[in-house]
């Protein structure tokens, strides 16, 4: 599974499944979450195709910066709660997909938020590859940094090859940091196996010239985990700390019996089998196709037909094959 998937499985699990535990010391972030001022109306549009026992959960993960009036979603997944089939599945939508957004015309996936936020993103989605969008999460990545400090940071091994790169990322990523207690900037001076604090860890895992991107993909696997196990090792009585460290990033239409009703949900389904679909079909040259194109820059142009794929998996339970 890739970093970013859980990523999302570990946020989601504090946004949703965390509360069911101790849901009175939670439900008050829960609240905090849900912004009645988004534009939903994409989401009142049940005109594409959808399901009884079907839930489809848009997460977007955002690149906003501080200051920023706009920005993409680096990352955009469904969720699918499937009551159906009884399974939960995962469909990552490449942020480089080559669709029409619109009122804008063709542009890759990525720039309908920027455009035009949620609504027209939800939109996007659901006039491209015609699937009825239930909900949405959005993510700002920031929150990662305050989970990390609330449970005390995170265990890595940090290469001697990778200090300098880290370094690079820490000035930027420490003013990102809200900690009222992070004290004065600290740079990483030494390799080997060590604990970062949040901003150190989010430097870690931006890594990318220093070498391949498998390595880069292996380093935020490595923080991923490490959260997931001190969450797993933690108190109860923590989460509602942890919750709220990460709530003022997390903005949903969900109000808070809708989370707690997708939790309960999920964890009568359980989590240790999820299904996962990447769409385009990149791994396909038949139905998808990637490159520079026009003046559109890089991007991913896919076969029409292969939507069917896409919807098979989520509606029908059908894991794509390769013939």
């Amino acid at each position: 599974m890739s970093k970013l998937k859980k990523l999302i499985i570990f946020l989601l699990f504090l946004v949703i499944s965390l509360p069911i535990a101790s849901f009175a010391l939670t439900s008050n972030f829960l609240g905090g979450m849900h912004d009645s001022s988004i534009n939903t109306e994409s989401l009142d549009d049940l005109s594409h195709s959808n399901s009884d026992g079907i839930r489809n959960i848009l997460i977007m993960g955002s690149d906003a910066r501080k200051g920023e009036e706009t920005s993409r979603t680096d990352s955009m997944m469904i969720l699918t709660i499937d009551k159906v089939h009884n399974d939960i599945k995962i469909t990552s939508l490449a942020r480089d997909s080559f669709v029409n957004i619109p009122g804008h015309g063709k542009s890759k996936l990525t720039h309908a938020y920027a455009y035009g936020k949620e609504n027209l993103l939800i939109k996007t989605i659901e006039q491209n590859f015609d699937i009825d969008i239930n909900d949405f999460v959005l993510i700002n990545f920031e929150s990662f940094i305050s989970i990390i400090d609330t449970i005390g940071g995170v265990t890595v091994d940090v290469k001697q090859s990778e200090i300098n790169e880290l370094n690079k990322f820490i000035p930027e990523t420490y003013e990102w940091s809200t900690n009222d207690n992070k004290g004065k900037m600290q740079l990483i001076n030494s390799p080997g196996e060590q604990k970062l604090n949040g901003y150190q860890a989010l430097s870690f895992a931006r890594i990318r010239h220093n070498d391949s991107a498998f390595n880069r993909d292996n380093r935020q696997r490595m923080i991923v985990m490490s959260v997931l196990k001190e969450v797993k090792n933690t108190s109860l009585l923590k989460y509602p700390s942890i919750l709220k460290s990460a709530s003022p990033y997390i903005k949903t239409n969900m109000k808070t019996i809708d989370m707690v009703k997708y939790g309960v949900s999920i964890l009568s389904i359980g989590t240790d089998n999820i299904k996962q679909m990447e769409f385009p079909i990149v791994s396909s040259t038949k139905y998808t196709t990637g490159g520079n194109y026009g003046n559109y820059g890089w991007v991913l142009r896919y076969d029409p037909y292969s939507v069917k794929f896409l919807k098979d998996f989520i509606f029908n339970d059908i894991e794509y094959k390769e013939n």
